[in-house]
């Protein structure tokens, strides 16, 4: 009943700069997080950044300084630049939400998935 869709993925290369979008839509009261998790070939799903809905933001240390996440809480999308990729992030970047569902509660929501591939 929630659909995340996300965008902006593709090829870059080192040191470039690329930006996801993740639209949320369907039966949704209010969105307490998004954020953008990853996973390399042969890796586990890890944190990339999340927004919490006050505005707090928390990002993996590996890519402080280099991206930002942001949130436009009416259109329910989440953002996130990065800056000065490296191959080393090549992998398939992953929207989450923890979205309120009308008279169900707070449940986890995943993306499809976006390939971000860095060449060198």
């Amino acid at each position: 009943q929630v659909q995340l869709v996300e965008s902006g993925g593709g090829l870059v290369q080192a040191g470039g700069s690329l930006r996801l979008s993740c639209a949320a839509s369907g039966s949704i009261s209010s969105i307490n997080v998004m954020g953008w998790y990853r996973q390399a070939p042969g890796k586990e799903r890890e944190l990339v950044a999340r927004i919490i809905s006050g505005g707090n933001t928390n990002y993996a240390d590996s890519v402080k300084g280099r991206f930002t996440i942001s949130r436009d809480n009416a259109k329910n999308t989440v953002y996130l630049q990065m800056s000065s990729l490296v191959p080393e992030e090549t992998a398939v970047y992953y929207c989450y939400a923890e979205v309120v569902v009308p008279r169900r509660g707070a449940y986890a929501f995943w993306g499809q998935g976006i390939q971000v591939t860095v060449s060198s």
